[in-house]
């Protein structure tokens, strides 16, 4: 799987500003999509989500090997984050 994180949120949520700063403190490289700005994203959250807007919603990797978190807490995602290979 490659190493590969992409976040989905929007600047307006606190969860999306933590899980970003998160990201950044612990120095991952991510990108991020406002799904406020991107309807392509947000048709993915809400796929993803089975009909449900949540963010932030995070996929790792790539591919049919993806992993998704919807609002993960920071110990769920360094879990995750360290699964990636």
């Amino acid at each position: 799987m490659a190493k590969e994180i992409v976040v989905y949120g929007a600047d307006w949520c606190g969860d999306t500003r933590r899980t970003l700063e998160h990201l950044d403190n612990q120095k991952v490289e991510y990108k991020y999509i406002n799904i406020d700005e991107d309807s392509d994203g947000e048709t993915k959250v809400i796929e993803w989500n089975k009909g449900k807007r949540r963010i932030p919603t995070l996929e790792l990797g790539s591919g049919d090997k993806a992993t998704r978190l919807s609002v993960p807490s920071d110990a769920e995602l360094d879990v995750a984050i360290a699964k990636l290979s």
